[in-house]
């Protein structure tokens, strides 16, 4: 098993380590390396956590990183509020998702602290927020 700096180096992209700072920071999120079998995601993966809740899942990659944030039916309404001010980008990968079990599973790639980035952290306080 890989550890985080490994990762790290695998990713090769300062954003990695910021996001990670960032949820350190702010949420003082648990930081779990697991492997997964999954076909559409296979390989190690990073699930972070606080209060045994689930905040995202970061697939590494070379370069960059896909942050798996699921919106449940606690965070739907709130997501849907803001969806028109977030980027074009955050709202078409909303759309294409399909929810199934009242849920969106939104996998986004990272690849710059753009707006893109912004958005994918402004859904993760919102997942965070819902209790």
């Amino acid at each position: 098993m890989p550890d985080i700096y490994e990762i790290s180096d695998y990713i090769g992209n300062p954003l990695f380590n910021q996001f990670c700072e960032f949820m350190d920071r702010e949420y003082k999120a648990l930081c779990k390396i697991e492997y997964s079998k999954d076909v559409w995601a296979r390989g190690w993966n990073i699930k972070l956590r606080k209060a045994g809740k689930s905040l995202c899942v970061i697939y590494p990659k070379e370069n960059y990183f896909t942050v798996l944030v699921v919106i449940g039916n606690k965070e739907k309404e709130k997501v849907e509020g803001i969806l028109p001010q977030l980027s074009d980008e955050i709202q078409t990968i909303y759309r294409e998702t399909k929810e199934g079990n009242g849920q969106r599973w939104l996998m986004i790639e990272l690849h710059s602290n753009d707006c893109i980035y912004q958005d994918t952290l402004k859904l993760i306080r919102i997942c965070r927020e819902s209790k």
